[in-house]
């Protein structure tokens, strides 16, 4: 066997080479067996790596390097033809396995660089979220910010406690360097400072309400921004140089706003807006981001919101307070009204007792003088004192008739009546008179005028006399003629008369009665005031004659009462008049019903009537009454008895006295009691005596009080011989009496 030649003979530089590149193959070949081994641990432990036969075939591949590598060591000492052999052989695995990993690479490169795009996305992703969840999370801690400062603005209903709140609130969540707020000044032209957050007491100067800027913020509903150095933006004073931060401004709606000033804020629209300023801090990178301009206008809105409620709410205790003062008017008017009503109750309580007294006096002796023999000078002056004696009376009736009408306690007495019976007596009254003055009075009543009718015939009575008297004392010559008749729709068109009268009906038909005379006129310019309490009116002859006084008044009230309506016509001074008036009265059932039919039996010989042996028992405090009570009743055959007080009156009275009569006017002494105790003491007796109560007040709670206490009738002050001797038949026959004989 040749000896091989391959290793060339060497030197000592060769052979320190040779250790090199044997200590290198050794480390290179102990790096590429090192290898496969992490690849097999990174495949175990990665259950998702796609491509574990790459990582394969790429170990395969190292590990024939490393082969290589290894059995290039035996080279460096002779070594046999086998090893030569093992080592072409890893050489050419190594450069299939290797071609075939560059191939493989090829393919596998472009889905790797596609993983590795898809990752960059899910960065890009997971990035883009991490700012979203950021912007999210700023958000919720913008709308809890927002939310306390909605509570805060609407816990309280005080303007200025919501814009301070405002102010503050906002300058705490946005960390501002100042916020502002301008409102419009009470002319609307200009916008002044009246809140900041910095300073406590605003400058208050002003900017006019058409710069441009301002335009351009309430032409929005957005946060605007607006340049620093615009006159809204200059809140506070310049000091150094700095760079100021960004500024914006939004609107404030004013909702129905009232005294809308720092002070006092005037009436304005609701197109009329305040400005908010906020301003970031200065010498600052810090830009306003979307979700604070949206915290900003939301704030606004809540604001505008506030205010509008604390509005309403001022706007109520205002009117509540107005309410109060007129609450506390009207009662302060209703205690003088009340107070004057007593005023009045008083005086026509002592007008009653005061007046009615020396006019009993004087009604009843004048009567008494009439029944006696007198001369015809002296029957005279003692008619004419009667008449005037009545005149007078009729005055007192009409105060009193006017009072009650005022305050609405005059009731209507309601009865059938002779309708034509009225007018008769109502000429006959007035016929005296008026042949004195040589005046004709005529009086015409139309054929379908009903001879009965139901009502009150003592008001009519009283209306109709009030009307003949008033034109018999304005004629000094001439005529007067009174026409009656049933009132039709058709005439009654007038604009005098209200539209309140219907056509005739089964139940009711309106009267109409028309009294014209020639005398003295009215101007026509007086006519509204005839019908006031106590007006006069010039006439021609007199220069301040008189058509008013009482009587007129109370005719329009008690016609007015009746349903009816009453006017004056005149065609001037010195041309007449003629007053015309309606009421409403009722048809009675049967056509041929008549006045209520009374078991009264009137005498013939009325006017002689007297009563022998009628024991009466006079009850009056007052002396002089008393006695000419007691006269009347001696003049009309009475056995009488009086005395002075109640407590006397129940000692001596017993079944002897056949009337007890009390007067209602004794002051100190409680009759009605008085009657109780007579009551009682005759409870058990087969008779007692008829009480009869003398009064001075006709209204209904007196006559419910006398029948409730068991008076058996009254009689109205003052009363002439005519009215007791009627009262007393009335009482005797009937047991009870309780109509006002006037």
């Amino acid at each position: 066997m040749e000896s091989c030649n391959c290793i060339e003979p060497q030197g000592q530089a060769d052979d320190l080479l040779m250790k090199y590149q044997y200590i290198s193959d050794f480390f290179i070949a102990l790096a590429y067996f090192s290898i496969p081994l992490e690849l097999i641990y990174f495949v175990k432990k990665s259950a998702v790596f796609p491509y574990r036969w790459v990582l394969v075939q790429f170990g395969a591949f190292i590990v024939l390097c490393g082969a290589t590598h290894l059995i290039n060591l035996w080279k460096f000492t002779l070594h046999s033809r086998m090893v030569e052999i093992v080592q072409t052989t890893a050489k050419i695995l190594t450069a299939v396995v290797s071609c075939a990993t560059a191939l493989m690479l090829v393919h596998i490169i472009p889905d790797l660089l596609s993983v590795k795009t898809r990752e960059l996305f899910l960065k890009n992703k997971a990035a883009e979220l991490d700012r979203e969840m950021g912007l999210i999370r700023t958000q919720e801690e913008t709308g809890r910010h927002v939310r306390m400062l909605t509570h805060e603005i609407r816990s309280t209903l005080d303007r200025h406690t919501i814009l301070r709140t405002t102010l503050v609130e906002l300058g705490r969540t946005l960390a501002l360097e100042e916020c502002a707020l301008w409102m419009p000044t009470r002319t609307g032209l200009e916008l002044q400072l009246a809140y900041t957050l910095r300073q406590q007491n605003p400058v208050g100067y002003t900017v006019p309400i058409q710069l441009p800027v301002i335009n351009q913020v309430f032409s929005t509903n957005s946060a605007v921004k607006i340049s620093p150095n615009c006159p809204l933006a200059r809140i506070r004073p310049i000091t150094g140089k700095y760079m100021p931060g960004e500024v914006v401004a939004v609107r404030v709606p004013l909702l129905h706003l009232s005294n809308f000033e720092i002070n006092d804020w005037p009436e304005l629209s609701t197109k009329c807006y305040a400005l908010m300023v906020l301003m970031l801090p200065s010498d600052s990178a810090r830009q306003w981001h979307v979700y604070e301009l949206e915290l900003v206008e939301v704030v606004a809105d809540q604001v505008a919101v506030g205010l509008s409620h604390a509005a309403i709410l001022e706007e109520s205790r205002r009117a509540q307070e107005q309410l109060m003062q007129q609450n506390i008017a009207l009662d302060l008017a209703r205690r003088e009204a009340e107070t004057a009503i007593h005023a009045r109750n008083d005086f026509l309580a002592v007008m009653n007792h005061e007046m009615r007294t020396p006019m009993q006096g004087i009604i009843a002796l004048s009567s008494l003088l009439q029944e006696t023999q007198l001369t015809p000078e002296q029957r005279l002056i003692v008619e004419t004192i009667v008449r005037s004696s009545n005149l007078l009376a009729t005055l007192i009736n009409d105060v009193l008739d006017l009072s009650r009408l005022e305050d609405g306690s005059l009731r209507l007495d309601v009865g059938t009546f002779d309708l034509h019976a009225v007018f008769r007596e109502v000429l006959n009254l007035i016929k005296p008179i008026s042949s004195v003055k040589k005046l004709l009075i005529t009086l015409d009543l139309a054929q379908d005028l009903p001879e009965f009718a139901v009502g009150d015939e003592k008001r009519l009575m009283q209306i109709l006399l009030n009307i003949v008297a008033n034109a018999v004392k304005f004629s000094k010559e001439g005529s007067i003629s009174i026409n009656a008749f049933v009132a039709k729709s058709e005439p009654l068109r007038d604009s005098r008369a209200p539209d309140l009268i219907s056509l005739q009906t089964e139940n009711h038909f309106y009267l109409q009665v028309q009294v014209k005379d020639s005398g003295s006129g009215v101007d026509p310019q007086d006519i509204p005031k005839l019908f006031t309490k106590f007006t006069e009116s010039r006439c021609l002859t007199t220069k301040s004659s008189s058509r008013g006084g009482l009587g007129l008044a109370i005719c329009k009230r008690v016609v007015t009462h009746m349903e009816g309506h009453i006017w004056i016509e005149s065609d001037g001074l010195g041309k007449g008049c003629t007053a015309t008036f309606v009421v409403k009265l009722g048809i009675p059932v049967h056509s041929n019903e008549t006045k209520i039919s009374s078991d009264l039996e009137v005498p013939t010989n009325f006017v002689q009537t007297k009563f022998p042996g009628l024991k009466v028992l006079v009850v009056d405090e007052n002396g002089f009454s008393r006695t000419v009570t007691k006269g009347l009743l001696m003049h009309l055959g009475c056995d009488v008895l009086t005395v002075s007080s109640v407590d006397e009156c129940l000692r001596i009275v017993s079944s002897v006295h056949n009337i007890v009569l009390l007067d209602l006017c004794t002051p100190g002494v409680d009759i009605y009691e008085a009657a109780i105790q007579i009551h009682r003491r005759f409870l058990r007796q087969p008779e007692r005596p008829l009480l009869l109560a003398l009064t001075a007040d006709d209204d209904e709670a007196t006559r419910e009080y006398c029948m409730r206490v068991g008076i058996d009738g009254y009689i109205l002050k003052p009363v002439s011989v005519d009215k007791m001797r009627t009262v007393l038949l009335e009482l005797l026959q009937r047991g009870s009496v309780f109509e006002a004989h006037h």
